[in-house]
């Protein structure tokens, strides 16, 4: 892992995992920077590059990782379908559970309270930090987007004088009558 000046030099490399790392974090002092890696661990790393910490339990790939607003936490996204709150120290402090594939980011809300999660479930997922308490699942689904818009915009696209005959017809294919029956 290498750590580069805002103009492109090189400052320093961090080594350390023994896999690929696809996630950073600096913590919100700008003191300490937390990577995630495939070799199933997060390293936090001083701004000097010293490996202050290797935090281990994951067990499978961590893709992402972010700090707390205070920077007391840690949340891990990994490979095995959970986030996992871990103190700066490295002692795991919650497992939160609920994604049905892998997930592959992580990020606090600005106040602390509250986690989103990504998955290749294809649902991003809000939590409060009471691992059992899910705010909001929305549904990502590509499909299930487009036809969403569609919905929405059909009669803007039929209806206003200013869009064009083929701007009209974006739709078209897109989505169908059925498509747009509400569902509770």
């Amino acid at each position: 892992m290498r750590l580069w000046s805002i103009d492109g030099k090189l400052l320093r490399t961090l080594e350390g995992h023994t896999d690929r790392v696809y996630g950073v974090s600096f913590s919100p002092d700008g003191q300490i920077i937390a990577s995630a890696s495939t070799d199933r661990t997060v390293r936090l790393w001083s701004i000097d590059g010293k490996l202050l910490q290797t935090i281990e339990g994951h067990t499978d790939r961590v893709y992402g990782v972010s700090f707390s607003p205070d920077g007391q936490i840690i949340a891990s996204a990994s490979g095995d379908r959970t986030v996992r709150l871990w103190s700066v120290d490295g002692k795991l402090l919650q497992t939160i559970e609920g994604h049905t594939d892998r997930v592959w980011a992580v990020s606090f809300s600005p106040d602390g309270q509250r986690i989103a999660s990504a998955s290749f479930d294809r649902t991003v997922r809000l939590w409060h930090i009471d691992p059992d308490d899910l705010i909001l699942d929305l549904d990502v689904k590509l499909n299930n987007l487009l036809k969403k818009g569609c919905n929405w915009i059909r009669d803007y696209l039929k209806t206003n004088p200013n869009v064009s005959e083929s701007e009209r017809h974006i739709c078209d294919g897109i989505c169908s009558e059925d498509d747009l029956k509400i569902e509770s």
